[in-house]
């Protein structure tokens, strides 16, 4: 029964065949994925690509296991400051997220990790899954950078303005800039 799940007809499928469910779900998608050994014991798995908007691409590690796929993917560092914002917003976020939760690793860098039992690895739930890591961390990106990195996004604001560079990556932060760090009104 290690590593098995039990298919139609009472056969057993396992962790090799749940890695052929999610390759071939990850191929109709046309989502980039790359195979990943597994890390310092960790278990083996995919690297999966998801593009988004807000944060440009999220890494979402995939690793089959013996019961269960673990999901894992890097949403920003630790905060620079406001952790207890940071974390109130994690915290009541994770109250309406489906199949992962926000967490904190050993360094304090926030990450969305889920499990999926074997038996439950097909297209439509891997889809529902990704799907939510995709819209959370796409939707919640910039909140959590205006939250814990506010001080440094005025920084590197007043920084471009003073060489004259451009302030089109950080257009959707503007609202954090006060006329002095501006440049006055100064047309950017």
């Amino acid at each position: 029964m290690s590593g098995e799940r039990e298919a139609e007809g009472g056969s057993r499928i396992g962790s090799a065949e749940v890695h052929q469910v999610i390759e071939k779900a990850l191929d109709e998608h046309g989502l980039v994925y790359t195979r990943h050994e597994g890390a310092h014991g960790g278990l083996p798995g995919l690297i999966v690509e998801l593009p988004g908007e807000r944060k440009l691409k999220t890494n979402t590690l995939l690793s089959v296991g013996e019961h269960s796929v673990r999901v894992e993917a890097f949403v920003c560092r630790q905060p620079d400051e406001n952790h207890q914002g940071v974390y109130r917003f994690l915290l009541k976020r994770n109250r309406r997220l489906y199949g992962v939760a926000y967490t904190l690793d050993n360094t304090g860098d926030i990450y969305l990790i889920g499990r999926m039992a074997l038996e439950s690895v097909t297209a439509d739930e891997l889809d529902r899954v990704l799907g939510q890591v995709l819209e959370a961390v796409d939707t919640d990106f910039n909140t959590l950078l205006e939250l814990g990195f506010k001080s440094s996004i005025q920084k590197e604001w007043a920084w471009r303005v003073s060489r004259g560079e451009s302030l089109k990556n950080l257009a959707a932060f503007e609202h954090l800039i006060d006329d002095e760090v501006n440049g006055n009104g100064r047309d950017h």
